[in-house]
């Protein structure tokens, strides 16, 4: 189910779930993550003898086409929403519903695409490739993390389910397994270790920011905000290793 939802490859087919599935996926979210990671990783590295503007490009259309636009259109959401909203909850949360994309939300979009081509662009330029293989992972790690620490404000549909039976002593194990591998991995490979670290402080802090400017605004968070967490964790990892490079 994890699968299904978080890319745009085929999954077989299976009955329709329960509420508790559903809740339960999210536990497989950054393992997910890691897997489409590595096929992040396997393009860079088979693109590795193209230039470097159209190795980032086919990179950035892989990613795209892996993941679709789900989280994306959660942040050009909330870009509308902060934008036209005024401060209002009521208003925001309105705007947030409307599937129409204002200018702000297409300012956002434009955007963070460039960022992220820039720095994919860097990072091939100097042959950076296993962040690749981290970042998807740890972007996806921190939407447990917000189901588990912050109110969902918008009743029914999937991200309710999911905030109501999230089984949460599961959520803080796999929580505490991810950063034990976040530890651990520099010890097989010390030249990731400043690195790495660096990455999933730098993934909290993104957290952090994000969960304080949706609970001034909203009170809570929506599946919009979950999306662009994702997608603005992504971004500013990536520019991150750009800029240590």
């Amino acid at each position: 189910m994890a699968w299904q939802f978080l890319s745009q490859l085929p999954a077989p087919r299976q009955a329709e779930p329960t509420a508790q599935q559903i809740a339960a996926s999210l536990l497989w979210y950054a393992p997910i993550g890691l897997l489409l990671g590595g096929l992040l990783f396997a393009a860079a590295w088979l693109l590795g003898d193209q230039p470097s503007l159209l190795a980032a490009a086919l990179v950035l259309l892989g990613w795209i086409a892996l993941t679709g636009i789900l989280h994306l259109d959660g942040l050009a959401d909330c870009a509308d929403a902060w934008v036209g909203g005024h401060g209002d909850k009521a208003r925001s949360l309105a705007i947030m519903k409307d599937p129409a994309c204002g200018p702000a939300g297409v300012v956002a979009l434009v955007l963070l695409l460039l960022l992220k081509f820039a720095a994919l662009v860097a990072l091939l330029e100097q042959g950076l490739l296993w962040p690749l293989l981290c970042i998807p992972m740890l972007s996806r790690a921190l939407l447990p993390l917000l189901f588990l620490s912050t109110p969902y404000v918008r009743a029914g549909g999937l991200g309710a389910t999911m905030a109501e039976q999230l089984p949460r002593r599961a959520s803080w194990l796999v929580l505490a397994g991810i950063l034990l591998l976040v530890l651990v991995t520099p010890l097989l490979w010390p030249s990731w270790m400043p690195l790495l670290w660096l990455l999933a402080l730098v993934a909290v802090l993104v957290f952090a920011l994000v969960r304080r400017a949706s609970m001034r605004r909203l009170d809570g968070f929506t599946g919009d905000v979950a999306g662009a967490l994702v997608v603005i964790t992504e971004v500013v990892l990536l520019l991150v290793c750009a800029f240590v490079v």
